[in-house]
C-alpha cells in the first residue's frame, strides 16, 4: 500500500512540475460556472458534503502523501512560493480550495492532478484533517530585503488596518469563516496570491477582500506580505530545533 502510494505521488510530482509551466487560464473549469456566477458563501455539492464530515486523522495521513511531494510531508511547502505551507490551516479553508480546484473554480493546474486524487468527500475530510493537525513550521520564508524593519512596520500597520479584523492579530484566521491561517506561510506565496486576488486572477477570491485588496499598490502589498510572514501563532508553532517537546 506505501509503495502503491508512493508510485502515485512520484508520477504526480513529475505532472506538477510539467504543470508549472503551464497558462494558469487553462485550469479545467465545470460546464455552466462562470466567475459572475460564484458565491463566496454558497455552499453546495462535494463541498458541503466534505464540510460535513468527520475527518480522520489517521486515514488522513495516508491520503496526504500524494500531497507530500510538493507541500512535503511536513506540510511546510516551499519558500520560494511555488508551493504553500498547509501545516495547521483549518480544514475548512482546506477542503473549500480543494473542492473549488476539482470543481473548477479555482485555476490551479499544478493543484488539479493531485485534488483530482482524492476519491471522494470523505477523502477531503481526512486529508484536511490531518494537515490541520501538523504543527507550523518556524522557519518559513521570510522577506530578505535590506529594508525589512521598514517594510515589516509598514506592513504592520497596514495590516492591523484592514487586515487584521478577518485574519486575527496572530494571523490564525478564522474557521467558521473560511478566513485562512497566515502565521507561518511563505513570503512570495503570501505577495503571489494578494496580487492575483488583487489583479482578478484568483477567481474564487473572497469578494470582500477583493475589495479591501484592489486599491493596494506592489509596494504596499510587498510591506503586508513582508508583515505577514513574519506572524507566529501561539501554541499551533512547531518547536525550536533542538528543543525538548
Amino acid at each position: 500500500m506505501k509503495k502503491a502510494a508512493l508510485a502515485i505521488t512520484l508520477v504526480l510530482a513529475a505532472a506538477a512540475t510539467t504543470a508549472l509551466a503551464a497558462d494558469p487560464r487553462q485550469a479545467p473549469k465545470t460546464a455552466g460556472i462562470e466567475s459572475k456566477d460564484y458565491q463566496w458563501a454558497k455552499m453546495e455539492g462535494e463541498l458541503k458534503e466534505a464540510l460535513a464530515k468527520k475527518g480522520d486523522v489517521k486515514r488522513g495521513e495516508e491520503t496526504y502523501e500524494i500531497c507530500g511531494a510538493c507541500h512535503l510531508p511536513t506540510g511546510a511547502g516551499r519558500p520560494d512560493g511555488t508551493f504553500p505551507q498547509l501545516a495547521g490551516q483549518h480544514t475548512t479553508v482546506l477542503i473549500k480550495q480543494m473542492a473549488d480546484i476539482r470543481m473548477g473554480l479555482r485555476d490551479n493546474p499544478t493543484m488539479y492532478p493531485f485534488a483530482k486524487e482524492m476519491v471522494d468527500p470523505q477523502d477531503l475530510a481526512d486529508t484536511s484533517a490531518y494537515i490541520q493537525s501538523l504543527c507550523i513550521p518556524t522557519d518559513h520564508g521570510k522577506y530578505e530585503g535590506a529594508d525589512v524593519a521598514q517594510q515589516v512596520a509598514t506592513g504592520k500597520t497596514l495590516y492591523e488596518k484592514q487586515c487584521k479584523e478577518c485574519h486575527g492579530a496572530n494571523g490564525e484566521g478564522d474557521k467558521a469563516k473560511f478566513y485562512p491561517v497566515i502565521a507561518g506561510q511563505h513570503y512570495k506565496y503570501l505577495l503571489r496570491q494578494m496580487t492575483e486576488i488583487r489583479d482578478g486572477h484568483r477567481r474564487n477570491a473572497n469578494p470582500d477582500m477583493v475589495k479591501v485588496i484592489k486599491p493596494y499598490t506592489n509596494e504596499q502589498l510587498v510591506a503586508i506580505s513582508a508583515y505577514q510572514s513574519s506572524l507566529s501563532m501561539p501554541g499551533a508553532m512547531c518547536k525550536p530545533k533542538g528543543k525538548k517537546k
